[in-house]
């Protein structure tokens, strides 16, 4: 029986789209990927993204198939970008809202939408906001399709609070705080 010698190979995985970095290229986040790696792992970005290398890599293609290949890396490129920009405008569009719902007498509970919008699991917020209070917590479907976070108590002001403290990616800007009363009869005027 002949002897196999299995060397070990250790392979770098891109911090931004977990890509191996020779295939970062297909992952949509090209310019993200180039800096990352410019930054972790000069060598490697050198090897891959250096003039002389795409150079090389683009050296026995035809010259209709180099230009093509420069148009398709613009097309990207601007894609992506564009990709970038549509996530940060939808970002700075997205709005927290922190409701108080008044349930009976003086029975409360506060209800937070919009979270998912910064990347958050909701469960794991939910738990983190039933800790956090020592309360019962839970995610709910909205009417509208959507899903809310409902707290029990009157916490809306401590939620905004912790969501600021813990939560580093929702601007403060983007939380909104509103007051549900339910209707009582005729005021006396």
């Amino acid at each position: 029986m002949a002897e196999t010698s299995a060397a070990s190979r250790h392979v770098t995985y891109c911090g931004v789209c977990t890509l191996p970095p020779e295939y970062c290229e297909y992952g949509g986040t090209t310019a993200k990927c180039q800096k990352w790696l410019e930054k972790s792992h000069p060598d490697l970005y050198s090897k891959i993204w250096s003039p002389e290398a795409l150079s090389a890599a683009t050296a026995s293609l035809s010259l209709e198939a180099q230009e093509r290949a420069a148009k398709d890396a613009k097309k990207k490129a601007a894609k992506a970008e564009a990709a970038e920009q549509k996530q940060a405008e939808r970002l700075s569009n997205s709005v927290v809202t922190i409701k108080r719902i008044e349930r009976n007498k003086r029975k409360y509970v506060t209800s937070v939408s919009g979270l998912e919008a910064f990347g958050l699991d909701l469960k794991k917020v939910s738990k983190d906001f039933g800790k956090k209070f020592a309360t019962g917590s839970s995610v709910t479907k909205t009417p509208s399709g959507g899903e809310e976070i409902v707290v029990q108590g009157d916490v809306s002001d401590e939620i905004e609070e912790f969501i600021l403290e813990k939560y580093k990616d929702v601007p403060e800007d983007n939380i909104e705080l509103v007051e549900d009363k339910k209707k009582k009869g005729a005021a006396a005027g």
